[in-house]
C-alpha cells in the first residue's frame, strides 16, 4: 500500500465514525483514543471513541491491511 492508500483508509474509518450516531441520544462521536492492537495474529486499528453530547463511550474495530508484516513483527515483540 502507498501512503496515499494509508490515508484514503484511515480517512474511511473516520467517515464510518462521523457517519455513525450514538445508540444512547443520536449525537456525533469524538476520536479519543486510536492504537494498533492484535486479535489473533491480525493488525486491527481500534478507535476508542465518545459522544459529543451524552459522554456515552463506544469502540470501533477496523482491520488494518496496510500494517506489513515487518512491522507487524515489531508491533508483537513491543507487545509482549
Amino acid at each position: 500500500m502507498t501512503l496515499r492508500d494509508i490515508m484514503k483508509y484511515i480517512e474511511s474509518e473516520y467517515e464510518v465514525i462521523n457517519l455513525t450516531p450514538c445508540e444512547v441520544c443520536g449525537g456525533d462521536y469524538q476520536a479519543e483514543d486510536l492504537e494498533i492492537v492484535l486479535i489473533d495474529d491480525v493488525p486491527y486499528d481500534i478507535c476508542q471513541c465518545s459522544c459529543c453530547n451524552c459522554g456515552h463511550e463506544k469502540v470501533f474495530e477496523f482491520c488494518a491491511p496496510f500494517i506489513e508484516d515487518k512491522n507487524l513483527k515489531k508491533i508483537k515483540r513491543n507487545l509482549n
